[in-house]
């Protein structure tokens, strides 16, 4: 897995960019299938940073969050928050996908045979 982190009008010190990325890699921990993270931040307005964040997952899957807010840790808090949810509801759908096909192939064995019924 990449993680890209990119600023534009501005620079970010090495030192955040450590503690971005290791915020960051906590949503391996809900997706193990994540191929790419990119993390946009534009400074172009210091006192209300732009961050984006774009992940990348098998099977053309992308998931995307922004926030705008008044500090740049607080912005990238609220994007990892965001993906979270987003991660969580994909995988409970695919997990709950997963669940229904293998009840179709089952019988259910409370349901008696056609041939029992019309015994009459």
């Amino acid at each position: 897995m990449q993680i890209k982190i990119s600023t534009r009008h501005g620079n970010v010190s090495e030192q955040t960019r450590s503690k971005i990325t290791g915020k960051i890699e906590k949503l391996t921990r809900l997706f193990d299938r994540l191929t790419e993270i990119e993390v946009t931040i534009d400074l172009e307005h210091r006192d209300s940073p732009d961050v984006d964040l774009r992940v990348s997952a098998e099977h053309k899957h992308d998931f995307v969050a922004s926030s705008r807010g008044g500090e740049l840790m607080a912005s990238i808090d609220e994007v990892c928050h965001k993906l979270e949810q987003q991660l969580r509801k994909y995988k409970e759908r695919i997990q709950t996908r997963r669940r229904t096909a293998t009840d179709r192939e089952e019988p259910d064995e409370g349901v008696a045979p056609d041939s029992e019924l019309d015994s009459d």
